[in-house]
């Protein structure tokens, strides 16, 4: 009995240093703080959902960022992130195809009578060739003349050169995933570092673009490592954080590693928001099989502020139509466009 109380006034002063510094200060939580938020039971995790619910609402507002995102080159990646599907060294289903022109546009099109106000373009390379940035740059040309709509990049590790390219092209947001704490990286890529990913990001933020850093929980990190995560991430300051969780996928070396049980993944999406009370948090790829319909709707009613509408890079994601209808059961109104240039 008396351990039981001794638990529960630990949990409650957690939760109450939270909101006081968290909701009334807009401090983010620091990394010992976030990992006792990790800690605690499934049974606070209601409260703590409210919580994180309350810090989007005071520091973000109401508003819900829709993005939809398209492969321009998918698969044959040369890298060995060991999540993933398109690299050329797993023995995984996906193929190396390039979309052309039209088809990057038509998807645009679509992405935007969604609502949505972001169009993200993504390339499965180390970092691109000539080849693929005079495509970026056509595409990008061909979309501006078809739709009003912010379009973002994702196309790997970048050099200076590159970086002043894609801001002259207007590229609104470039997306560049740390995937997972500075500590636990070795154990998910080894042909590339965490720091050559964190110096793309520094140039991509001094050159003025909006920084979209995430990456995906449920790798075979530890709690320790998902707090660290989240204070590795506080202090790049992104403008976006999309977060992912594992969907194992076969033929990749985490193919038959466990998903996240909806319980740890909702802890998860609170304690980010927590630690992170300003930032887009989005939900991204794996929320299906984590969360489910009934976890979706959790989690924007626990910190979530962003969505991305459709289908994933190599994986499906719930159809448009839902997250919209969902929003608007939820009284959530849809970031307008112009409020994001």
């Amino acid at each position: 009995m008396a351990h039981s109380l001794i638990m529960t006034t630990a949990r409650t002063d957690v939760l109450a240093h939270a909101r006081d510094q968290v909701l009334e200060k807009g401090i983010g939580l620091d990394r010992e703080q976030t990992r006792e938020i990790l800690d605690l039971p499934d049974d606070a995790l209601d409260d703590l959902l409210e919580l994180a619910h309350e810090v989007r609402m005071r520091w973000c507002g109401p508003d819900v960022e829709v993005e939809g995102i398209i492969s321009l080159k998918t698969g044959g990646c040369p890298e060995d992130c060991h999540f993933c599907s398109q690299s050329g060294l797993f023995a995984s289903p996906v193929r190396s195809a390039w979309l052309d022109i039209p088809m990057l546009v038509e998807a645009a099109k679509q992405t935007a009578k969604t609502g949505a106000t972001e169009f993200c373009i993504v390339a499965a390379v180390r970092g691109p060739d000539a080849r693929l940035m005079s495509q970026v740059k056509a595409g990008i040309t061909a979309i501006r003349d078809a739709v009003d709509i912010n379009i973002a990049c994702s196309l790997g590790m970048l050099t200076q050169e590159q970086v002043d390219e894609l801001s002259e092209m207007g590229v609104h947001r470039y997306n560049h995933n740390l995937e997972t704490a500075r500590s636990h990286f070795p154990n998910v890529v080894t042909t590339h570092t965490w720091e050559e990913r964190w110096e793309t990001l520094s140039m991509v933020r001094k050159a003025g673009m909006e920084v979209c850093c995430g990456g995906i929980v449920g790798m075979g990190e530890s709690l320790d490592q998902r707090a660290e995560f989240a204070s590795e991430l506080a202090s790049l300051e992104p403008d976006e954080v999309p977060l992912n969780f594992l969907n194992p996928r076969p033929g990749t070396p985490f193919g038959d590693l466990e998903p996240l049980s909806g319980p740890d993944a909702l802890r998860t999406v609170a304690a980010f928001r927590l630690a992170l009370p300003r930032t887009i948090l989005r939900f991204a790829g794996g929320r299906e099989i984590t969360l489910g319909d009934l976890g979706a709707r959790r989690g924007l009613l626990g910190g979530i502020n962003a969505v991305i509408v459709g289908n994933y890079l190599t994986t499906l994601g719930r159809p448009a139509e839902s997250d919209i209808d969902l929003l608007g059961e939820l009284q959530m109104p849809i970031k307008a466009l112009n409020e994001t240039l």
